[in-house]
């Protein structure tokens, strides 16, 4: 899990909450919003998938009581990278540069909602066409049923 930033075409700030499974490569949401709080945060998990381990960086969103006692309250232990150790992170991290490059920086935006259309129509492409070296060049939804 990660978060990134950008602005729309009126320079209204948005963020992003990028989850994806480090295990199959899927992007399991994007969550298009202008402000994130540990709230929202976790609310957000809640409606994804169920978790046994997240991995994330030392952000005060992943840091903070809100957030830990989240984790705990779901059985979730909570992996967190070294300072500056982005490569223990690195899924997600490859996964961010991939969407900042074909998404991100490829359109201006007008709005949240069209930000959040052409983040899932991306999306849905991402998880059904897009094959993965680290998965023997399968698509997500290929290796998921081979396992």
């Amino acid at each position: 899990m990660n978060f990134m930033s950008d602005s729309s075409r009126h320079q209204r700030r948005l963020r992003t909450f990028n989850v994806i499974d480090d295990f199959n490569r899927e992007v399991l949401g994007i969550d298009i919003v202008i402000s994130l709080p540990a709230g929202r945060v976790n609310r957000y998990l809640d409606k994804r998938v169920e978790y046994h381990k997240i991995r994330v960086d030392n952000r005060p969103e992943f840091t903070r009581k809100t957030f830990i006692n989240w984790a705990k309250s779901h059985g979730i232990s909570i992996d967190y990278i070294q300072v500056g150790s982005q490569y223990q992170n690195r899924y997600i991290e490859r996964f961010n540069r991939i969407y900042r490059t074909k998404v991100l920086d490829l359109y201006l935006f007008n709005n949240l909602e069209q930000t959040k259309k052409i983040t899932k129509e991306w999306l849905t492409i991402y998880n059904t066409e897009s094959p993965h070296k680290a998965l023997n060049n399968m698509i997500s939804i290929e290796y998921i049923t081979l396992k």
